[in-house]
């Protein structure tokens, strides 16, 4: 543990980096926005951090405490902050920055900035100073708590006036850290290439000639293996626009991929994540468990969840996500609550709403470590995670912050043949998924369209006989501001409904649109099946059901009354599928709210019912003998 001495020596040269940095320039007009209804903006961008300038005034301070965090092993801790400043404003704020030294001094050159920067670096969070004291603008005094987790580097906290629009330095604290900064942190479980493989990818600072990473891992009370990883990294000349080419990037670690082979089928194992140091000593995290994926087509109990755009939150209510992802926290607690009733998750795109802000990534990572340690946490692509002018996306827009697909598929692992083209398929037992990446071509005579027909082609409706369609964007149904049937994607439907309804595809998940709907089975935009509770017999018509209230900001449903459209809600919830057999399946939406079951129904059908003609489903027949 470091000693006070050498602590107030730190901090007097981080002050005096920051001091011989900062020069004054121009003021503008301070805006106060304290809270909103939702305005779908990143937080962190809200911070015209590139125009703060100098203000230290030497009667305001910041003192920061403990000054060790994580001392019992864990990797999240809580750290007050109090506050003494000469002259309170309502809309003075603390910013955190990690790496604890945030000058100009470490900003590296860039063509994407207009002039070169005094602050270079966006925080990784922020509250205002009166956020739980209403008298700060009297007193001048607050006492503020945040919840850090272990993100490698150590962190030290910024008094700001001037507001989010108009930052001017006033105070900075002492640094503190983390008692094991590099420590293997965050696993995230995904399905392999193979029904028997279960990948583990975890984050760490220990590059590969520091420390070898491996997973020590084996049957529950049997003799443990060890499976070595690969490892991987990005960097800032990485990201294709900014912020993240600019004041979002922060170093991510390095991110490390073991594969666990030849698993015996619904068998449950135990795993640790391990660094062997240079000089042979071990790093270890704590054990994690999960249960193997079962043989495809085995005849057993089996459960998906399925929800979009959930995005992360903060625990210590910083950074406003009250208003940017209020569902967050629900859904992310509802599914820890229910873990042990749920085998495997999807996320089906808009993963973390990080937009270019790097430092997010490894928070989402840490909110939803609980589940994915413990079942497969599939992802698929969505705008946020890929969309970059110039950058190849479907899309030219910049949604993802200028992240453009690099960082979704260097953190999480997904059983595609190229992970830069983020389409693949996988299998559960007796279901079968195809994962579309909306965000690359999928119109008709495309590499993926290809890629799609084959995924539903491969199914072996026997032996899995429900068949899943996942993409981010709406290709198929929704009438959230409804047009032509469909959310802006005409083409999506137009391309993909007769692949659908040629290999009876049985639902199709969307995401995007921040709510939840399900039509009837539906083809052409027509009805093919009456009821709403229960199908049964032929597959006629695909289930079309939009999933995106997993947490981000709502949204509305146009006014246009659909015959196809059979539930909406403009809430935050999540799917949950139950196969019970080969013949049974249950479907439940349910609120993030309270966990309770808001939509429902049930399929049953046998194998024949699968291989019956149905219009646009036929297999060719001949009339010889």
């Amino acid at each position: 543990m470091r000693s006070l001495s050498f602590l107030s020596m730190e901090y007097l040269f981080l002050l005096m980096s920051i001091l011989s940095q900062c020069l004054k320039f121009g003021s503008g007009t301070a805006a106060v926005v304290h809270a909103g209804n939702g305005d779908g903006v990143q937080p962190l961008s809200k911070i015209a951090i590139h125009k703060a300038v100098y203000a230290l005034h030497e009667n305001a301070s910041v003192k920061a405490h403990p000054l060790v965090l994580g001392t019992k092993g864990g990797d999240s801790d809580w750290v007050t902050v109090e506050i003494e400043c000469p002259k309170p404003s309502e809309d003075d704020w603390i910013a955190v920055f990690s790496p604890a030294n945030f000058s100009s001094s470490i900003c590296q050159p860039s063509d994407d900035m207009e002039q070169f920067p005094h602050i270079c670096s966006a925080p990784i969070k922020y509250k205002y100073a009166n956020d739980s004291d209403a008298d700060y603008k009297k007193t001048g005094k607050s006492s503020l708590k945040f919840q850090l987790i272990n993100q490698r580097e150590d962190f030290s906290f910024a008094l700001f006036s001037g507001g989010l629009s108009d930052p001017k330095l006033v105070a900075v604290s002492n640094v503190i850290s983390f008692a094991n900064p590099k420590a293997p942190l965050y696993p995230r479980l995904s399905q392999g290439k193979s029904w028997n493989e279960m990948t583990v990818t975890w984050t760490s600072g220990y590059n590969v000639i520091e420390a070898v990473p491996f997973v020590e891992w084996g049957m529950k009370g049997e003799s443990q293996s060890r499976s070595p990883a690969g490892t991987l990294t990005f960097h800032q000349n990485d990201m294709c626009a900014p912020p993240a080419r600019t004041v979002g990037w922060r170093d991510p670690g390095f991110i490390h991929t073991s594969f666990l082979k030849d698993l015996w089928p619904s068998s449950v194992y135990t795993y640790k994540l391990g660094h062997k140091l240079v000089d042979g000593s071990y790093v270890w995290s704590k054990s994690y468990s999960f249960k193997s994926s079962p043989y495809p087509g085995q005849d057993s109990l089996q459960r998906v969840v399925i929800f979009g755009d959930m995005g992360k939150a903060e625990r210590d209510g910083s950074n406003e996500y009250s208003n940017y992802q209020p569902g967050s926290l629900n859904t992310t607690d509802q599914l820890i609550k229910d873990l042990k009733n749920i085998d495997i998750v999807f996320h089906i795109g808009d993963i973390t709403y990080a937009n270019g802000y790097i430092s997010q990534w490894d928070q989402f990572t840490s909110q939803v470590e609980r589940i994915a340690s413990t079942v497969p946490y599939m992802i698929a692509s969505g705008n946020h995670e890929r969309d970059a002018p110039n950058s190849g996306s479907f899309y030219d827009g910049n949604d993802s912050g200028g992240e453009c697909g690099v960082i979704a598929e260097t953190m999480f692992y997904v059983p595609a043949e190229n992970r830069a083209k983020f389409w693949y398929s996988t299998d559960y037992g007796m279901f079968h998924f195809c994962i579309a990446d909306s965000e690359h071509d999928w119109r008709e005579g495309s590499e993926q369209y290809k890629f799609i027909e084959k995924c539903l082609a491969s199914a072996d409706r026997r032996k899995q006989p429900w068949l899943i369609f996942v993409a981010h964007r709406v290709l198929g149904y929704s009438s959230s501001y409804w047009k032509d049937a469909s959310f802006g994607e005409p083409m999506g439907r137009e391309s993909l409904q007769g692949l659908w309804q040629k290999y009876k595809v049985d639902i199709a998940f969307f995401g995007h649109i921040h709510n939840y709907e399900r039509t009837c089975p539906v083809y052409q935009g027509q009805c093919m099946h009456v009821g709403k509770s229960h199908y049964s017999g032929t597959v006629n018509g695909t289930i079309h059901v939009v999933v995106g209230g997993g947490g981000s900001h709502l949204s509305a449903f146009g006014p246009t009354q659909t015959s196809w459209s059979l539930y909406k809600d403009s809430d935050f919830g999540f799917v949950k599928l139950t196969a019970y057999n080969h013949s049974s399946l249950l479907f439940e939406y349910k609120k993030s709210s309270d966990g309770n079951v808001y939509d429902s129904f049930t399929i049953s059908r046998d194998y024949r019912d699968v291989l019956a003609c149905v219009h646009d489903g036929c297999e060719p027949t001949t009339l010889g003998s």
